[in-house]
């Protein structure tokens, strides 16, 4: 891993964060309780603050369990990345050795295997877009409650403004009532604590789902640069390999070619030789058969022979 630009335990360093996080804001309400007892639950006319502060923690409470869910499952995907790398320095026979089934790398690992037995070509940017779309699914309902989030805060303080100015309109049209100036002051309590709230919620979710964008792009990244430094040239072959076997082999056939011309002009050498020493062979057998006539015809003269003897 030491050549792969990969943040190691970072889902779960975030996890960690986010329950001190949590800690310290529940330490922090526990010592301002009073405090909070008083923008949220003392002296409220209505329960309109309620029912908006609570549809506000509501909404982010299962944001953040989203979100917590998600980082933790980005946690289980980076120790199974790890363990993989390590398998494949180690036990490259092996490399799913202890890494989960269902696991991103694991599931990459046999889809690149299935197109290498298949002898189909690898292309690893439609497999990192295919990735990246199937991964933005699991920030989807993250992302929706972070944009609306501060919508609801918006709308809270909205709706606690109308009500403390039917507050005023109350004021207005009698000089003194009690009801109109209590319904303004809780009108404005209600807004401060709907906008309070918002905000808090707001930045406090938008925070960790930033930190949920980095894991996800954290762990796609190093997905595909183990890919690229690892796998790929055990499965797909280059074609600038290719070119270059290539070239040594029609180097290697020219030389090949080259010999068997000379052997065929040394076969036709010897083949010309050959032709030669028959040819001369036939010459000497005639001439020795011409010899041969002359002597038989000179020992039938000299031993008075008749033709038929």
């Amino acid at each position: 891993m030491d050549n792969i630009n990969f943040h190691r335990h970072y889902s779960r360093n975030t996890l960690l964060r986010l329950v001190a996080l949590v800690v310290v804001a529940a330490a922090l309400v526990y010592w301002k309780w009073d405090l909070v007892n008083e923008i949220y639950f003392k002296d409220q006319l209505t329960r309109l603050g309620w029912v908006i502060n609570g549809a506000i923690v509501a909404l982010f409470l299962v944001g953040m369990l989203r979100v917590a869910l998600s980082l933790a499952g980005y946690a289980r995907e980076e120790t199974a990345l790890l363990r993989f790398v390590r398998n494949l320095n180690k036990r490259p026979e092996d490399p799913l050795k202890g890494v989960p089934r269902r696991s991103l790398i694991a599931q990459r690992y046999r889809t690149l295997l299935a197109l290498h037995e298949t002898h189909t070509p690898i292309n690893q940017n439609a497999l990192a877009s295919t990735l990246v779309a199937a991964e933005s699914t699991r920030s989807s309902l993250a992302k929706y409650i972070n944009n609306i989030l501060i919508l609801l805060g918006v709308f809270g303080t909205i709706v606690s403004l109308s009500i403390a100015l039917i507050g005023a309109s109350d004021v207005l049209e009698n000089a003194i009532s009690a009801s109109g100036m209590g319904m303004v002051i809780h009108g404005m309590s209600t807004a401060l604590s709907t906008t309070i709230t918002a905000i808090v919620c707001y930045v406090f979710f938008g925070y960790f789902y930033l930190r949920l964008n980095d894991a996800q792009t954290n762990l796609v990244s190093g997905i595909e640069q183990v890919t690229t430094a690892h796998l790929m040239p055990k499965f797909q072959v280059q074609t600038d390999t290719v070119l270059y076997e290539f070239t040594g082999l029609i180097r290697s056939l020219q030389s090949l070619v080259a010999e068997m011309g000379n052997t065929q002009k040394s076969f036709r050498e010897t083949e010309q030789h050959i032709l030669d020493t028959l040819e001369q062979h036939r010459d000497k057998v005639a001439r020795l058969e011409a010899h041969m006539g002359d002597i038989t015809r000179l020992l039938r003269i000299g031993f008075r022979l008749r033709d038929d003897e």
